[in-house]
């Protein structure tokens, strides 16, 4: 059987109209939870050499709204050594609170949102020589805030030819490589779980492009490599788990030296279950969605051709200058942020709404896109409770810094209903969508447009998150009845897929004493965990 390819573009139609939530496929699906077989949230290599990672840390004093807003020029680099790596690996992907509950059952969180609280996006370090660390490929686990070492030397050379950038990676003193297991996410959401490994890889990097401006360090996104290749280099099986997303960090590395054969590497690691459940479709995607040969790689790259849509009349945002926005420490935003559970539905200001659009649509550095240019998603708000602006339907214009407004009205109960009939779609003060014109994406990019557009949505909807929480209030990630929000949008949306969504507002204070909702405590660097 011929092998599917990136330009197989019927590949990514049938897989997202397959994992479309409808009402009536949510309610027939027949998916239950097997609790005595939910995976473990952390991968343990059992064998592999320990590098205990520094409990100190440059604490990311800039303001969050600053660093999310705004990339590091790398004019004045620092040195990435080894306590700044344990900061920028904490603030993106550490354990930041625990949740224990009456029985004195524990669960803990980690710095950047995940459906669910899965956790399937793994962490991995390809660095050169730094301060305090030997130059090595090195898997994170966030558990016991270690390092792990999968090789030993200096592999940046094979990791840059995997990239249709080579010097970004061999000049970076280190790169960190996301991937995914996706039987964690798919223990809960089924194959449609491979489009949360974008969301979640999203929110994660949001984090570390801030905590990485903050320390002054250079960071971009690699959305394009050959698959294949970095996934041999981690010891992957490339089916498992898979790379997803590269991100090299600074830009003031040596030249890293030549490196023969690298042979397979497939240690041991701890079974996540008893048992693994197999889902052809997101096999088929991932599979599909990869890049082969460097050819394909230079196809790829590149950013959006097409111009900024043109928009309506549209009312002006209004956002705070810099020197009156709060000025909350990014450390502060990411150790506060959380996923809010419940809604005040309370107002929140156009000043607000406005610096929360303003500060997280102002570009990502990535292959796949043109920094402060047009992007592969769009963004499609309901806003039920903003003082000075009506309640009503808006499409955000990037290029005006504006709303258009669709359709004025209170739409609380049908944005509830459009988030899979949950409370917090009715209950906060806007919902914003993020749609894409996924046929343009994939004649484009090919089915690795899909990824793309995905991670995109994560991206920007966690710098949503960390923008609503710089400025005290309160977001959550949410997903929804795919058809049912274009609909909604029609006809300005006619022709698009709903790609994410996240909700602002005002959370609402738990009465105290509520036991049963658990008592939630900040987790310190390295604090030790019952598994």
């Amino acid at each position: 059987m011929r092998r599917a390819t990136n330009q197989d573009r019927e590949v990514a139609r049938r897989y997202h109209a397959a994992t479309k939530h409808t009402w009536q496929s949510v309610r027939s699906s027949g998916h239950h939870l097997d609790w005595e077989n939910k995976p473990f949230p952390y991968k343990v290599y059992p064998d592999l050499p320990v590098v205990p990672l520094p409990r100190e840390l440059p604490v990311p004093g800039v303001s969050g709204l600053r660093t999310i807003a705004e990339a590091a020029s790398g004019e004045a680099e620092p040195v990435l050594d080894l306590p700044r790596l344990a900061s920028l690996l904490f603030f993106s992907a550490g354990l930041t609170k625990k949740k224990t509950y009456p029985g004195g059952e524990t669960i803990h969180f980690r710095a950047a949102a995940s459906t669910g609280a899965l956790y399937e996006v793994e962490v991995y370090v390809v660095a050169g020589e730094l301060p305090g660390l030997p130059a090595g490929v090195y898997h994170f686990c966030p558990g016991d805030f270690a390092l792990r070492r999968l090789r030993e030397g200096d592999h940046r050379e094979p990791l840059g030819k995997a990239v249709a950038e080579p010097d970004v990676v061999r000049r970076a003193p280190a790169t960190l490589v996301l991937s995914a297991i996706f039987w964690r996410n798919t223990w809960k959401y089924q194959a449609r779980a491979y489009r949360h490994c974008f969301w979640d890889s999203g929110t994660l990097l949001a984090n570390l492009l801030a905590t990485a401006t903050a320390e002054g360090l250079p960071a971009r996104v690699l959305a394009g490599f050959l698959d294949d290749r970095v996934d041999h280099l981690l010891g992957l099986d490339g089916e498992r788990e898979a790379s997803l997303v590269l991100v090299p960090l600074g830009r003031a590395g040596a030249a890293p030296p030549p490196v023969g054969e690298i042979p397979p590497l497939a240690p041991p690691t701890v079974p996540l279950s008893r048992e693994e459940v197999d889902y052809p479709d997101l096999r088929a995607m991932h599979a599909a969605s990869k890049l082969h040969t460097p050819d394909e790689l230079r196809a790829w790259s590149g950013p959006p051709p097409w111009p900024p849509a043109p928009g309506g009349e549209a009312v002006p945002l209004q956002p705070l200058p810099d020197a009156e926005a709060p000025d909350r420490p990014l450390a502060e935003v990411i150790l506060r942020r959380g996923s809010t559970r419940q809604f005040a539905r309370e107002a929140i200001g156009i000043a607000q709404l406005s610096t929360i659009l303003d500060r997280a649509t102002r570009g990502i550095a990535a292959d796949c896109l043109g920094g402060a240019g047009p992007g592969l998603v769009d963004l499609y708000l309901i806003a039920h409770a903003v003082e000075g602006l009506p309640a009503g339907s808006y499409v955000y214009v990037p290029a005006g810094r504006g709303l258009e407004s669709l359709r004025r009205g209170e739409f609380r109960e049908t944005a509830g209903y459009l988030c899979l009939e949950q409370a917090l779609g009715a209950d906060g003060s806007v919902a914003v969508f993020f749609l894409a014109d996924l046929e343009r994406v994939l004649e484009r990019y090919g089915n690795r447009g899909y990824r793309a557009a995905q991670l995109e949505a994560g991206i920007l909807g966690g710098k949503l998150y960390l923008a609503a929480y710089a400025l005290g209030l309160g977001a959550s990630g949410t997903t929804f009845y795919d058809d049912e929000v274009v609909k909604f949008f029609a006809p300005h949306a006619a022709g698009k897929e709903t790609i994410f969504a996240t909700i602002l507002g005002r959370a609402r204070r738990a009465r105290r004493g509520l036991l049963a909702e658990g008592r939630i405590e900040r987790v310190a660097p390295g604090a030790p965990t019952a598994g």
